[in-house]
């Protein structure tokens, strides 16, 4: 899990502008996507940033991971970039029994391959069990607040990756890097593991942590 964040750890303004780190930082994304089998988002992230999600910025691409898309009900944009690349590169998108059969199909004619996993919501747990059975091994994610929390609270998140930039936006709806129900106590937190710690320009810090299996 890779995210960006800034010093009042939000990873986004109150008004949806997610563009916090620097091109140095940016290129250390792309670089990590380019060693990943494929690229998880939520929904959500598709609808406020209509992102690529290829590799680009690096020297070290060796081809564009394939794409996966967790949509309970099958909202991603006709017209987004993703579908409109999705011949050309492999899209996942995981849906619900809730999503529309038509809207199911409208989305496999424009490329995308469709898995339904989960009644009213994807359910994770089947998500990364097809995953794995499809033949992936490293998945990096780079969610909104409410994926990095059902992800990191189902206890599969191998290393957390976040950098810090030195800059502090505010705002009470603001989203930070996890959101979710959250847990009544300090002691019921998701314990982790600090790896590594460096500096980038502009100040920000990179921050590698692993989860501590002892503690989960």
């Amino acid at each position: 899990m890779s995210a960006a964040m800034t010093l009042d750890g939000k990873i986004a303004t109150v008004s949806g502008k997610s563009k916090i780190s620097s091109k140095d930082d940016l290129s250390r994304v792309h670089k990590l996507r380019s060693n990943s089998d494929a690229i998880m988002v939520g929904i959500s992230t598709v609808l406020i940033d209509n992102p690529l999600l290829t590799v680009r910025l690096t020297k070290y691409k060796r081809k564009d991971p394939s794409r996966v898309i967790i949509d309970s009900y099958g909202r991603i944009p006709l017209h987004s970039k993703i579908l409109k690349t999705a011949f050309r590169i492999e899209t996942i998108i995981f849906v619900s029994e809730s999503a529309q059969k038509q809207r199911i199909q409208s989305l496999k004619d424009r490329g995308a391959k469709v898995i339904v996993a989960g009644r009213k919501n994807v359910d994770l747990r089947k998500t990364l069990f097809c995953l794995e059975n499809m033949g992936f091994k490293h998945v990096l994610v780079e969610g909104g607040g409410e994926l990095n929390w059902s992800l990191l609270n189902l206890g599969v998140v191998d290393q957390l990756i976040v950098t810090i930039a030195p800059i502090i936006v505010g705002g009470r709806t603001s989203t930070t890097l996890v959101e979710g129900c959250g847990y009544g106590s300090i002691s019921d937190g998701i314990k982790m593991e600090l790896n590594k710690v460096y500096r980038q320009n502009r100040g920000e810090l990179v921050v590698v942590y692993s989860l501590n299996r002892f503690d989960t």
